[in-house]
């Protein structure tokens, strides 16, 4: 074993598959054996793997200037440059983008934006945040508060209480409904509760409340429709603003250039971006937030004589060319209008899986799924060890997909997969299940 401290890892299990290289859709490893990546990663290589373009762009990008930082004045072109595409791009009013290395530190990143702005607009006690149970936000001590994952909680003792998180419902209807509930029922219901926990709290004591549109570690959870219209509407009511995490939602994913667009969120305040924005080429994330929010913290910083938050790498030259250059290409190559197609081929070949007597539910939206697994469908009893084991037979049978929420089994593969390897992909699910059983 290596002197490795692996993430996201059962310690008692490390080192089980050692990927040697990549090209196009495939991982091999070093043995040469291939595996379709059907979670392009970690939901981030839109472009898949070894785009020589890409690669090129970030090799002359280091040949150039291989390193500068953003602090106290300076800056460079590829990052003035992709921070002003993102503005026009995104659904957020005059957006203004701050540039870090991952969703989890975009997500720290609002966190601080967000005390800075209502401390300098002078309601310092407008902090509290709102997540949902089962959502997924990043692990450092402040995103990973916002997380509300079992294991990604137990033994940190996260600061929940001195980050002012509140939790509220999460919107899976197959999981979350009551005996006879509809789906507009279910949606009533706990849009309500979201109200009464807004009331009992004092919405002058919440700034935000965060929700990705789709959520991906938690399941691939897609909202029931007039969930985020109802949301949308109480957090206006209250004077709370809405924050996107488009970590993996972002660019194409879901069948919309962005998730908000999929699921009707009309303006949000804030937006998380990172994985496919450099189709995880280069490290690099943007936390975008409106620009009045922005003009609001000018004064301030002045009279401190700095803004005192930033990262050795926000901006990262090579990683904003590598964003740059991953724009064009997703734009150029009709990348978004291809991940439709497909994205609608992979829901109509998992949907055959809803006959499948061991298949509770099939979920997604574009190029994201999930297939969620139960012992006896009435019950909807979750089969945890058939989840897992299913997830193992896929790698031996060189497919790789996701073991998510215990019983559900995650696809996100890169948004220029074929037609022919979306078959690959669902007839090699359809036969591992088969063998598990």
């Amino acid at each position: 074993m290596s002197a490795v401290i692996y993430p996201s890892t059962n310690f008692k299990a490390t080192e089980q598959l050692v990927i040697d290289r990549g090209e196009g859709v495939y991982v091999y490893d070093k043995q040469g054996k291939q595996y379709l990546e059907g979670m392009a990663g970690l939901w981030c290589t839109g472009l898949g793997y070894g785009n020589r373009e890409l690669i090129d762009a970030i090799s002359g990008q280091l040949s150039r200037m291989s390193f500068t930082h953003m602090f106290g004045g300076k800056t460079h072109q590829p990052g003035i440059d992709l921070a002003n595409q993102l503005a026009a791009m995104v659904p957020v009013k005059d957006a203004k983008v701050f540039f870090g290395n991952s969703g989890s530190d975009a997500n720290d990143t609002h966190i601080k934006l967000l005390r800075y702005y209502f401390n300098a607009i002078g309601r310092p006690g407008k902090r509290k945040i709102i997540t949902r149970e089962r959502a997924y936000h990043g692990v450092t001590v402040a995103a990973g508060s916002l997380t509300s994952l079992p294991a990604n909680l137990a033994h940190f003792d996260s600061p929940l209480d001195a980050l002012g998180i509140l939790r509220t419902d999460h919107p899976h209807y197959y999981r979350g409904a009551r005996t006879g509930e509809t789906e507009a029922e279910f949606v009533a219901r706990i849009t309500a509760n979201l109200e009464a926990l807004i009331e009992r709290e004092g919405a002058d004591t919440i700034a935000a409340f965060i929700a990705e549109p789709i959520t991906g570690a938690s399941g691939v959870i897609v909202p029931p429709a007039g969930y985020y219209e109802r949301v949308q509407a109480i957090l206006a009511q209250h004077d709370i603003l809405f924050w996107a995490d488009e970590v993996i939602t972002g660019f194409g994913r879901t069948g919309k250039l962005f998730g908000c667009e999929t699921m009707n969120i009309r303006q949000p305040d804030q937006m998380t971006f990172a994985k496919q924005l450099s189709s995880a080429y280069y490290p690099i994330s943007a936390a975008v937030i409106r620009g009045d929010m922005y003009e609001a913290m000018v004064e301030p910083s002045a009279e401190v004589g700095v803004f005192g938050h930033g990262y050795t790498y926000s901006g990262h030259p090579v990683a904003c060319a590598a964003a740059l250059k991953t724009l064009e290409i997703y734009q150029r190559d009709n990348i978004y209008a291809h991940a439709v197609e497909m994205g609608s081929y992979l829901q109509s070949r998992l949907a055959q899986l809803r006959a499948h007597e061991r298949v509770g539910e099939v979920r997604g939206a574009g190029l994201i799924a999930a297939v969620e697994l139960v012992n006896d469908r009435a019950a909807k009893t979750p089969a945890v060890d058939l989840a897992r084991r299913v997830t193992q037979l896929c790698q031996d049978n060189g497919l790789i997909v996701r073991n998510v929420a215990g019983c559900a089994l995650a696809v996100c593969p890169p948004l220029i997969i074929t037609r022919v390897q979306v078959d690959e992909i669902v007839d090699k699910l359809t036969a591992s299940l088969n063998q598990a059983l």
